[in-house]
């Protein structure tokens, strides 16, 4: 399934490039990534910030804290170690989150591409206005996104875990075991596969606590 050597939790193949004054920085690959590709996985060195965290009263330190983060489904706020706090949101991203604590290319990202995401599964407390080149746009996104969109999402995850034992994975070995288990055995059998309806089980209250 993959290297030997443990990797940064973004895919080390991508690199931080300045995009223009008012996206600021976008996390760009330097070379193909195919369909099926993990470009980022969760680790210990993830800055955990909780809705009681002191840090959040400082008015400084929440601006770029809800600026580089996003919420999970219990409501901590994750800000990366890493680059991959720079990547963009994007309708038609290229990759997206799951329910297994990666994201994965759903289609061949080229090298020279921006990789993006999708916002929408980031439990959002406040809707976020978009500024995009590409169409279809929401033109916005908000909380109420996952439950509108999760089955579109779980579709586009589901066909690039079909092929993910078939290409390089480079940060599999962040993947723990247990979970490392149960995607084996939906890319093999089709078993067993998580929702990313899971990554918003704590929405409503999420957005309570960070008000």
């Amino acid at each position: 399934m993959g290297a030997a050597a443990k990797k940064p939790m973004i895919h080390p193949s991508t690199e931080l490039r300045h995009i223009d004054a008012q996206l600021g920085y976008g996390v760009f690959a330097t070379e193909r990534l195919p369909r099926g590709t993990i470009t980022y996985v969760w680790d210990p060195l993830e800055v955990e910030i909780r809705p009681d965290d002191p840090r959040l009263a400082e008015p400084v330190l929440r601006d770029k804290i809800e600026r580089y983060s996003y919420i999970d489904a219990v409501g901590t706020r994750i800000v990366s170690w890493d680059h991959a706090k720079y990547v963009n949101h994007c309708c038609q991203c290229n990759t997206m989150s799951t329910a297994y604590g990666f994201e994965i290319a759903i289609r061949d990202i080229e090298a020279g591409e921006q990789i993006t995401d999708e916002y929408g599964m980031f439990n959002m407390p406040e809707p976020m206005n978009l500024s995009c080149s590409r169409t279809p746009c929401r033109r916005q996104v908000k909380a109420g996104d996952l439950d509108q969109l999760w089955h579109a999402w779980d579709e586009k995850i589901m066909a690039a875990l079909d092929v993910l034992e078939l290409v390089e994975q480079p940060l599999w070995p962040l993947v723990d075991s247990v979970t490392a288990t149960q995607v084996e055995r939906y890319a093999r059998w089709g078993e067993g596969y998580r929702s990313v309806r899971e990554l918003g089980a704590a929405a409503a209250s999420t957005q309570v606590r960070s008000g």
